[in-house]
């Protein structure tokens, strides 16, 4: 994720050649004066065989041999400090990852030994396995503010005391996007070196690397030299990182990417990934879940809030009770953490020889029915281990349809039409990813007719950016009122032929320049005094007037 910022001057940066050479001299010096002995000097300490989070034919796995798949979300720590309370709060949503943003210094505030070492303490007090990044690096090569991943290296050194002993639940990620697209190439050496310089400096942790081209590889340098720089880690015990955002747009892309390292036998996580559209496309963030969750793979979703721009916040002001559409999709969606995300063994979480699945949840009770939603409760259930989520469910004659993931005994079911019956159940899953038998039943009948949110309202429009022949947008529902709206339907007016091409957040209808849109199960309630966000691509021709006028539900909603 590439974050603007102040720079600062970049020390001289030594050339493989040059480093090599110095590296030699120094040497013969040592042995001149008798400080090594030549069979001493011909070997490079390297560090003794992993112990704790390690790779093993390709995969990542834990100290004990249980495979790890990460299921995460990324967060600014250097940029806002002071959120401390983030770590449980990620750590609610499921998640067994969490990837922190770092500075060495070269380009923001240096992150201190101290306050690194209160983040791993955060991170295991929350059972999180903590991917620590140097935020720097990014874009080097093309950002003339970026620092060397040469500096990141010498800044994980100053921070050896802190990271030693954390093996079992630390991964360092050298520098993020440590290549932009200028002459990307040039990433392998330094890459390399980097990687070799920890070693040599005795660091048995895994080592994380990003890709070029701003994290996204489109030339495929990492990919086609994975394998080279992976054989020049002498403890084999390096995972590589790639970030998907709007250069995956596809499928076919995703796939393609994924499964070439997989079927090399290399491995890979999404170390950051986007869903929301951008000016320069739409990630396929859907198949990049289910492919990774297909092949095994982990992924860190970015980020958990407070970026620049907030279309890639899975929470709104770092309020975990309020989830952007992006985060609603990371956490409760298909292949989401809720659904997918297992605890390290390390913490207590379920080996893979667990085999025995939680009971039965009890039967589900409906409560707070309106003509859209209805919330259901359910009695927990037990696991030898433990329980880690449910699957709630629609039952339909002998077909079942998934509604939604939560980690708690209880969901609000939104979405739902007026005057409609509907027979839900519910599923547990433990750490291992048994399931229990399904509960018993329960029949809900939804109201008709959906409330009014009579003149409650209150509707913000903004161009989130544009380019020729393009847009995007960006609508916030408040709800002005002191109830909740339950179910709602936008009304609104281009003056210009736009069009809407992609919504997130709802889905759209539209005649001529009228636009109609409907909520999502997620944006469907709006608690009193409360918001939901819907997100767009449009077409446009020139000319992209904002709408002023806005209805909810027939209602008029003043402009914000």
């Amino acid at each position: 994720m590439r974050t603007a910022g102040s720079t600062a001057k970049n020390p001289a940066r030594k050339s493989p050649v040059t480093a090599l050479l110095t590296a030699l001299v120094t040497l013969l010096g040592l042995i001149a004066l008798g400080g090594l002995a030549p069979a001493q000097a011909a070997t490079a300490p390297v560090p003794a065989a992993a112990t704790g989070l390690h790779i093993s034919d390709g995969r990542l796995l834990e100290g004990n041999g249980n495979d790890f798949v990460m299921r995460g979300v990324n967060h600014a720590h250097t940029w806002y400090p002071s959120e401390t309370q983030s770590l449980a709060d990620i750590k609610a949503t499921g998640a067994n990852t969490v990837r922190v943003v770092l500075s060495d210094g070269y380009r923001w505030s240096k992150n201190s030994p101290q306050d690194v070492a209160a983040v791993i303490a955060q991170c295991k007090a929350n059972r999180l396995i903590c991917v620590l990044e140097v935020h720097d690096t990014t874009g080097y090569g093309e950002d003339s503010a970026a620092g060397t991943l040469d500096h990141a290296a010498d800044y994980w050194i100053s921070l050896k005391d802190v990271l030693a002993g954390q093996e079992d639940y630390v991964v360092i990620n050298i520098g993020n996007e440590p290549w932009g697209n200028t002459d990307p190439a040039g990433w392998t050496a330094p890459t390399t070196a980097a990687v070799q310089k920890l070693r040599a400096a005795g660091f048995a942790h895994t080592i994380m690397v990003d890709a070029p081209n701003w994290g996204q590889d489109w030339e495929n340098v990492m990919r086609d030299n994975a394998q080279a720089v992976h054989d020049a880690d002498p403890t084999g015990n390096l995972i590589f990182s790639i970030h998907m955002y709007s250069v995956y747009n596809t499928a076919q892309k995703v796939t393609d990417y994924l499964n070439a390292f997989a079927d090399a036998g290399l491995p890979l996580v999404i170390g950051e990934f986007g869903g929301p559209a951008d000016q320069y496309g739409d990630p396929d963030e859907d198949t990049m879940m289910a492919t990774a969750e297909q092949l095994g793979l982990g992924y860190i979703a970015w980020s958990w809030s407070g970026n620049t721009d907030p279309i890639l916040d899975l929470t709104i002001g770092f309020d975990p009770t309020r989830l952007s559409s992006w985060g609603e999709r990371i956490f409760h969606g298909a292949d989401g953490i809720a659904q997918t995300s297992r605890e390290a063994t390390v913490y207590g979480g379920a080996a893979e020889d667990d085999t025995e699945a939680p009971t039965a949840p009890g039967a589900p009770t409906a409560s707070a029915v309106t003509a859209t939603s209805a919330t259901l409760s359910w009695a927990a259930a037990t696991d030898n281990v433990a329980v880690t989520g449910y699957d709630v469910v629609r039952v339909s004659g002998g077909t079942e349809s998934n509604v939604a993931s939560t980690t708690t005994n209880s969901l609000a079911v939104n979405g739902l039409s007026p005057d409609t019956a509907y027979t839900f159940a519910v599923y547990a899953r433990d750490a291992a990813g048994n399931r229990s038998v399904r509960s018993a039943t329960v029949g809900v009948t939804t109201e008709s007719g959906g409330t009014t949110p009579g003149v409650g309202c209150s509707v913000g429009y903004r161009v989130v950016g544009e380019w020729p022949g393009g847009f995007q947008g960006e609508i916030t529902i408040h709800n002005t009122g002191t109830t909740a709206i339950d179910g709602w339907t936008l009304g609104f007016s281009f003056a210009n032929g736009q069009t809407v091409t992609n919504m997130w957040g709802g889905t759209p209808a539209q005649t001529g320049g009228s636009v109609s849109v409907a909520p999502a199960s997620y944006t469907s309630t709006i608690a009193a005094d409360g918001s939901v966000t819907v997100g767009f691509t449009g077409a446009q021709s020139g000319t992209n007037t904002a709408p002023t006028a806005f209805t909810l539900s027939g209602a008029t909603c003043t402009a914000a």
